[in-house]
């Protein structure tokens, strides 16, 4: 295989290694999904972690990364039983979600009541779903944690693979799985390429505090520079004033925004949202990375598969990338607990082909979609804006295409894993 190298340890080596079933390189939020779905599984799992997290409190500053998850997440998260502390915690369902073009008339309204549903979704803290999903894995005495611990040799044993760690610790694991991000060293030293676009633009994070409170609903304005998420945030004692924004801009006004003194930002983000919650009224720390698509050329290789920002990143326009990586985790899961209990090789590319063949083409026709998305609102072209209006105005007006539309957004449409449909 291109870029490993098939070593044979000594007689001494193999004695002092450890072995494992399987190391998951990777402990965020799609790593300790993945451990925890497997907990019971009968098999070994190591979590390798290169930073821990720290417990979130209730009253605590809102982190200014947040994930809209979908009610296919949701039920994962409570499958696993990580739900509970996260509930507990802080975290805000919405109902309604509203999205419009600056250019034109075009807006789309969805709400929960037009599917049958509670709610379109969750807005959770990064930092609180990894923490409650590793208390949940570790809890169990087949899943050991190591962190810190980064990856730095990846080599291939003749039917395992062999990790060594930064502080010289190796160990011997028949499955690898590479859960460790968009620069994920487990693709890098796997030898495995990946396609990218680069988007030219950067996505602004930070929390916001508003005029008017947000009614649970997620607000989303596109331009021909990029789209404008308000994402709505709610105390532990209920105040519906905070929104955490991912303002996607071209690379040169990305710079100038992040320069500006607080109260200048918030005036021109309150005039970009057309004062949608009245004017914003404070702002936290502003924050902000570069946006690129990314695809990795294969999930899985002999005993090794990648799973989450590892194997796709997306634009954050739909809020869909860590969706697709906790699905990964959960197909990539029932593939290996279906193998084990046929009694079936579940470290073999067979087994782990049966995973990509589940999410590769799906997480390429959502890449590829919000490729397309991106282009066609960054368009001035007087007839790609009639056809896009007219488009977002016969959405609004058709209930069946809503509904389908919610259903897409909510995750629960499609090939997905048990772990992740609605309770009966």
């Amino acid at each position: 295989m291109q870029g490993v190298r098939l070593v044979r340890p000594s007689a001494a080596q193999s004695e002092q290694m450890k072995n494992v079933d399987i190391a998951i390189v990777g402990g965020g939020m799609v790593g300790a999904l993945l451990a925890a779905l497997l907990k019971g599984a009968g098999v070994e799992v190591v979590l390798l972690e290169r930073a821990g997290v720290i417990p979130p409190h209730a009253d605590d500053p809102f982190e200014p990364r947040v994930s809209a998850l979908t009610r296919a997440s949701e039920n994962l998260l409570r499958h696993v039983g990580a739900w509970e502390a996260i509930a507990a915690t802080r975290c805000c369902a919405y109902t309604d979600m509203v999205v419009w073009d600056a250019n034109g008339t075009g807006r789309v309204h969805f709400t929960a009541a037009e599917v049958g549903e509670t709610h379109l979704g969750v807005m959770v803290e990064n930092r609180l779903l990894q923490w409650a999903l590793k208390e949940v894995a570790i809890a169990s005495p087949q899943v050991m944690l190591r962190c810190p611990a980064q990856l730095v040799a990846l080599e291939r044993l003749p039917e395992r693979w062999l990790l060594t760690l930064e502080d010289g610790e190796q160990m011997a694991a028949r499955l690898v799985i590479g859960a460790d991000g968009a620069q994920s060293a487990v693709r890098r030293l796997a030898g495995i390429g990946t396609r990218d676009t680069g988007y030219e633009q950067r996505a602004i994070v930070t929390t916001v505090r508003t005029e008017l409170p947000h009614a649970d609903t997620a607000r989303q304005r596109f331009s021909e520079t990029g789209p404008l998420a308000f994402l709505p945030l709610r105390t532990h004692g209920g105040d519906r004033h905070s929104c955490s924004i991912v303002w996607s801009q071209d690379e040169t006004e990305a710079q100038r925004l992040l320069a500006l003194d607080d109260a200048t930002f918030c005036r021109e983000l309150g005039q970009v949202f057309e004062h949608a919650l009245g004017n914003v009224v404070g702002c936290d720390a502003r924050f902000s990375f570069p946006l690129r698509a990314r695809h990795a050329e294969s999930y899985v290789r002999e005993g090794l598969a990648l799973v989450g920002d590892a194997a796709h990143a997306i634009h954050p326009l739909a809020g869909q990338g860590v969706n697709l990586g906790l699905l990964d985790a959960a197909v990539l899961a029932e593939e290996i607990v279906r193998a084990i209990g046929r009694d079936l090789p579940w470290w073999s590319e067979a087994t782990l082909a049966r995973y990509s063949r589940r999410r590769r083409a799906h997480n390429a026709l959502i890449l590829n979609s919000m490729t397309v998305f991106k282009k066609l609102f960054a368009s001035s072209h007087p007839l790609l804006v009639i056809a896009r209006n007219l488009g977002m105005e016969a959405t609004g007006k058709l209930l069946p295409v809503k509904q389908e539309f919610a259903r897409v957004a909510m995750g629960v449409a499609g090939d997905i894993p048990a772990a992740a449909r609605q309770p009966v």
